[in-house]
């Protein structure tokens, strides 16, 4: 009666075929892959690693394929950074790999971040908020005629004793003007 023939009932044990013991059950490497995902939202360090041929290595290029996994929804809510995804769906593409070696596409990529986050929350309320059709335009409407005068006879009317302009003060709103430059001269005590 075997029953270890698979290397071992007890999958914390070392066996042959894994001789490795992973003390923190994958904690670590999960953190260490954390932070290397959300490193690749700096294009400078991206330009980094272009420069320094890491880029190149097809290990490395296997590393970020491995590292797509992060993209799942289980994953993703652990990510601070999103534009991280962005730039690691970006890597898988050799075009973008040998561009980020040139200085030009690093400053091009990191302005072209710093937009976005700077016009974040315009962007997205224009995305959010739904806009209504523009309403077709509608004749304006006909001016109203004004009421035909009443006739008045010619012995009612009384000659009036004000001026034209003593009748539109009379008549209209009266606004009082205030001189501020003797305002000032009031307030002081006089000796």
């Amino acid at each position: 009666m075997d029953s270890n023939k698979d290397g071992g009932a007890n999958p914390a044990e070392p066996s042959p075929k894994n001789p490795y013991k992973d003390p923190d059950d994958g904690r670590q490497r999960f953190l260490l892959e954390l932070e290397f995902v959300q490193c690749l939202a700096n294009p400078t360090y991206i330009h980094y690693l272009a420069q320094n041929r890491y880029l190149d290595d097809e290990a490395f290029i296997g590393y970020l394929k491995y590292l797509q996994y992060w993209q799942r929804p289980e994953y993703v809510k652990f990510i601070m950074y999103p534009h991280c995804l962005f730039f690691l769906e970006l890597l898988q593409n050799a075009n973008f790999r040998t561009a980020m070696a040139h200085p030009g596409n690093k400053e091009l990529a990191h302005r072209q971040q710093f937009y976005l986050w700077k016009n974040y929350r315009n962007n997205r309320l224009k995305h959010i908020l739904p806009r209504s059709l523009p309403e077709p335009a509608a004749p304006p409407p006909a001016p109203a005629l004004p009421p035909p005068p009443v006739p008045v006879p010619a012995s009612a009317v009384v000659p009036s004793a004000l001026s034209p302009m003593q009748m539109t003060a009379a008549s209209g709103p009266t606004l009082m003007k205030v001189d501020m430059r003797n305002a000032g001269a009031d307030r002081r005590k006089r000796k």
